[in-house]
């Protein structure tokens, strides 16, 4: 069974349900099941806070179908030799840039209706309860916005906005997918795979003859407000979640390898200020050798356990 793309032919793109995160494939990596010694760490963990941070990253988002770039096994560096764009690329060379926006609009159906999980609704609830000081996210997916979180920064930028580099104008992403599909009509392309942040793979040749709109208002380019590879998080981003760890009492790590520096340097500012530290993700972490509580479990089986 394959799902057809608006705007293509069925002889020319087929999306395999297999790179959809449908059932029949999950970015899930291998895991075992949290210990209830270790719940019970967390929970207690948890009862002694009364301002919890927490950081997510993209392995909260694997259980919602968007793989991830680093798991094992089952995230796209395993799976595949592409790499992101970098952000001097976007800047510099034309072609790579032009690419990137193809690949993108083939893949913005999907990775735009993409839902929130168990673990985006059990924060936006704790928000509710008041059991949610502030929620840091490296995620640019937009799904705790879809939660109902609204005590978030996002560290990383969103894909759902686009700016222009040149006057700094912000537009809806869902706005510029109708002016991309009215200058390429005829877009036929085949897909590959399905990117981490809603890209696809396509075939060099059929990137030819794809034309991006620029700005609407003074025909700069265009940008997705992300931080991409190569870039850095705004000072004023950065300071403002160091503010957050200040008025924190502990902080909490949900599905993130820690790998990036941006996200890393906060648990450091964490440990300056002396707040106790868990993390849950599968897998190793940057940052285990000063966590408080560790577990290498999927984030909704451990938050289910928990039963707060």
């Amino acid at each position: 069974m394959f799902r057809l793309l608006k705007g293509f032919t069925k002889e020319s793109t087929w999306l395999s349900l297999s790179h959809c995160g449908s059932s029949q494939f999950s970015y899930v990596p291998q895991h075992d099941p949290a210990a209830e010694t270790d719940v019970s760490k967390l929970r207690e963990f948890l009862l002694c806070s009364k301002k919890l941070l927490v950081i997510t990253g993209a392995g909260i988002s694997t259980e919602s179908g968007i793989p991830d770039y680093r798991s094992e096994g089952v995230g796209l560096y395993a799976r595949s030799n592409a790499r992101p764009i970098l952000y001097q690329d976007f800047l510099r060379n034309d072609f790579k840039r032009n690419r990137y926006w193809a690949r993108n609009y083939v893949g913005w159906p999907r990775f735009s209706s993409v839902q929130p999980n168990a673990v985006h609704q059990k924060l936006a609830e704790w928000e509710q309860k008041g059991q949610l000081h502030w929620l840091v996210t490296q995620n640019v997916d937009a799904l705790h916005s879809k939660a109902g979180t609204k005590r978030l920064t996002e560290l990383h930028g969103c894909t759902h906005r686009v700016e222009c580099l040149h006057c700094k104008q912000l537009t809806s992403r869902h706005k510029l997918q109708e002016r991309i599909e009215q200058l390429n009509p005829q877009l036929h392309m085949q897909v590959e795979n399905i990117g981490p942040d809603g890209d696809v793979l396509l075939k060099e040749d059929h990137i030819t003859g794809f034309q991006m709109p620029s700005c609407e208002r003074c025909e700069g380019l265009l940008k997705p407000q992300v931080v991409f590879f190569g870039d850095s998080v705004p000072q004023a981003t950065v300071a403002f979640v160091y503010d957050k760890v200040i008025e924190s009492d502990a902080l909490l790590v949900l599905g993130s390898s820690l790998y990036v520096y941006s996200a890393y340097r906060i648990l450091l500012r964490a440990r300056q200020q002396k707040l106790p530290i868990a993390i849950i993700t599968i897998g190793k972490t940057r940052a285990d050798s000063i966590a408080d509580v560790k577990i290498s479990a999927k984030c909704s089986e451990v938050l289910k356990k928990l039963d707060m």
